[in-house]
């Protein structure tokens, strides 16, 4: 309508579809693995060595599920592809180009761009070697390791995605893109100088709270001990 307001005409279980459920298992087993080296980072060694091995686990499990979820992609879901208009430079109005949908379309990104596979590799690389390493890695390569598998494979939905933010499943050419929502240049101005405020207030403190938390914790820094491990 004349005020493109976003309207669902799904249902609550068409969301439970199983695709979105793969999604959702897969993004609950990239977090279990970080917060399990978190875990062992945090934790005595009892305690550490009961979280590697959930996070050795899971970060497997991350991997299979990630491997699914792009063989899924591959064969099983259509794509979205703009076919006129969609001008970058253009105003925001989702009307304003043709979409239609095809199979294979979410692959087009890694045929015009090579360096697109970049994102899917480092994801699965990085959490295979997570797995790979859980048991002798120090946990500070750990937390990096698995934060890198899971910014690439985040990155891998955004890359595979673009320029689509939000397709839609009743009138393609109602699909949001990266230009449909843009902001004006006010809005991207006041939220740029909101963010030269605000970031430097949000590195400082947070900065202050890992400072005052580090450590491990254990049975003697519960039980107000000064003695540490």
């Amino acid at each position: 309508d004349e005020y493109h307001l976003p309207i669902y005409t799904g249902t609550f279980l068409g969301l439970l579809n199983p695709f979105a459920l793969l999604c959702g298992a897969l993004a609950i087993a990239l977090f279990v693995t970080h917060g399990a080296v978190w875990i062992a980072a945090k934790t005595d060694i009892a305690m550490g060595e009961r979280a590697r091995a959930v996070g050795f686990k899971t970060s497997i499990l991350s991997c299979f599920l990630f491997v699914i979820a792009g063989l899924w992609v591959v064969f099983g879901l259509d794509g979205y592809i703009i076919t006129s208009g969609g001008d970058p430079s253009g105003m925001a109005n989702p009307f304003a180009k043709t979409v239609a949908r095809e199979s294979g379309a979410w692959l087009k990104n890694y045929q015009i761009h090579w360096q697109a596979i970049l994102a899917p590799l480092i994801g699965f690389g990085a959490m295979a070697a997570t797995a790979y390493m859980m048991k002798g890695w120090s946990e500070r390569r750990l937390l990096l390791l698995s934060g890198l598998g899971i910014a690439g494979m985040i990155t891998t939905v955004g890359v595979s995605m673009f320029p689509f933010i939000i397709p839609s499943s009743a009138d393609p050419r109602s699909s949001l893109t990266v230009w449909d929502s843009s902001s004006s240049h006010l809005t991207l101005f006041v939220m740029l100088i909101a963010a030269v405020f605000f970031i430097p207030i949000i590195i400082v403190y947070t900065g202050f709270v890992y400072r005052t938390l580090r450590g491990k914790i254990n049975i003697k820094t519960l039980l107000g001990s000064k003695e540490t491990y």
